[in-house]
């Protein structure tokens, strides 16, 4: 038994042994990097040599000018490989679709920034608009704004309408040139207009604009407000408008210099985004020359009152 034990350990140690000098291959490979055996001298030189050729052939070694060069970039290619499969004319229905959806949309949107009644001190009822239209790409736009107020008991105060080309010159400005047309009762005047609109730091929407009238007036406006946001769709809004003018124009009851100043602090609540009822308190106050206008026409020179009213847009 001893001797059968020992024969049989002695065969399967000879067996091992012999399977292990039979893959020298996946020792290697395996182990390749702490190999003790040095590649032969005649072997070494040829990966040198490829290697050498594969740099050499290699377009990231050598100097983009060289390769690149000044030459304008080529046509677009003419052919599409969808229209040797499906209809041609439907293939390029498609691909204006995918023109106009990325990069070369037309843009719509109707605002209605105010649209409220008002309450005065005196205990006069008045109504008041403003808001705007516009409709273009994300660089070059039509736009289309409007506002006015009046006294329900009196009828219309004043209306205006502006028609200008907006472009966006920074990714949060567009200057705006047009015309503006006043529809004011007792008079009317047309204005080429000069202005900008966009979001200032920390977020404050901001425009104004420089008016010249076909009669020699000049007028300038600045308005800016800012969205407190107290909870998700509950928005405090404060907001200031100033209005100028280089010279007296007594027909339209304003005096040079500061004119006006409005102020205002709305509550809003968006039942959803694009639909938000709101409350609120009114003040305006002309100076100078402009009060002393109203003053003789028997108006006073501050007015202030509580507003209702809807912001909305589609």
């Amino acid at each position: 038994m001893r001797k059968l034990a020992l024969a049989a350990v002695l065969g399967l140690s000879l067996e091992w042994t012999a399977s292990a000098q039979s893959m020298p291959e996946m020792h290697d490979m395996d182990h390749g990097t702490h190999s003790a055996s040095p590649p032969t001298t005649s072997e070494s030189p040829a990966p040198e040599s490829d290697m050498g050729s594969m740099h050499r052939d290699h377009p990231m070694d050598v100097d983009s000018d060289e390769i690149v060069g000044n030459d304008p970039a080529p046509e677009p290619p003419a052919d599409h490989a969808a229209d040797g499969i499906f209809d041609p004319s439907a293939m390029e229905a498609a691909r204006e679709q995918l023109r106009r959806e990325h990069g070369r949309s037309l843009i719509s949107k109707v605002m209605v920034n105010l649209g409220e009644y008002r309450v005065q001190d005196e205990g006069d009822q008045g109504y008041r608009w403003e808001g705007e239209a516009r409709i273009g790409g994300n660089i070059n736009r039509l736009v289309l704004k409007s506002e006015g107020e009046g006294i329900v008991s009196s009828g219309l105060e004043s209306a205006e309408l502006q028609a200008l080309y907006s472009r966006a010159v920074t990714p949060f400005y567009d200057l705006q040139a047009g015309v503006r047309q006043d529809f004011e009762p007792t008079t009317r005047r047309t204005y080429a207009t000069l202005g900008f609109e966009g979001l200032a730091p920390y977020w404050f929407l901001t425009q104004g604009a420089l008016f010249v009238s076909d009669h020699g007036d000049v007028l300038a406006r600045l308005e800016g407000s800012y969205d407190v946001r107290l909870f998700q769709r509950l928005i405090l809004q404060p907001q200031a408008e100033i209005n100028l003018s280089a010279q007296d124009v007594p027909e339209a009851g304003v005096g040079a210099g500061l004119s006006s100043i409005e102020l205002g602090l709305r509550l809003r609540y968006e039942l959803r985004r694009e639909f938000a009822p709101y409350v609120g308190f009114s003040y305006d106050q002309v100076f100078g020359e402009t009060a002393d206008l109203a003053r003789a026409s028997g108006d006073g020179s501050s007015d202030h009152g509580f507003v209702v009213g809807l912001r909305a847009w589609f």
